[in-house]
């Protein structure tokens, strides 16, 4: 059984060992990677730099002009409100005029379609009239003319006859 504990520690102490050496083994590539990523940090550094710094003088030489534009742009809008209230009004005031001149031409054609039609009644009246009485009297002056001009043209018959006596019933 004494061996089996010399064999145990042996094996420990080799495993000790073995941990030892891979605990090494990673510390020093742990201390290259370190490295490494310093050299690459300081490579960066030194590139990124001077950019950072262009970056850096660029935004102070614009930003004064950006405010100066936002200034001038915020002036531009007070402006156009301004003159697009003018606008408002202008439109406003001639739509105004306009709607009062449409209305005024409104009456206008109104009292003239009155008038004309009034005056068409009384041309009606005055005129038409007179002319359609004095046609029917020409007209019944024509019809007793031609019946005046049928009896002569006819032989005159006797009064006893009944076909004379119904054509004159029929007139």
């Amino acid at each position: 059984m004494e061996t089996w504990v010399v064999i145990s520690v042996v094996v420990a102490a080799l495993a000790i060992l073995f941990q030892a050496v891979m605990l090494t083994a990673l510390f020093m590539q742990a201390r290259k990677t370190t490295e490494r990523v310093d050299r690459f940090t300081d490579s960066m550094e030194a590139r990124i730099g001077p950019i950072i710094t262009r970056v850096q003088i660029l935004l102070d030489d614009t930003q004064p002009k950006i405010s100066e534009m936002v200034a001038d742009a915020a002036h531009v809008v007070y402006l156009a409100r301004g003159q697009a209230q003018k606008l408002d009004r202008v439109v406003s005031e001639a739509s105004d005029r306009l709607r009062g001149q449409l209305v005024a031409t409104d009456r206008i054609l109104t009292g003239a379609l009155e008038t004309l039609e009034e005056a068409g009644s009384q041309f009606k009246r005055g005129v038409w009239r007179p002319v359609q009485r004095v046609s029917a009297v020409v007209a019944g002056i024509k019809v007793g003319l031609d019946f005046l001009r049928s009896r002569r043209s006819r032989p005159a018959r006797s009064s006893d006859d009944p076909v004379e006596h119904e054509e004159e019933l029929f007139i």
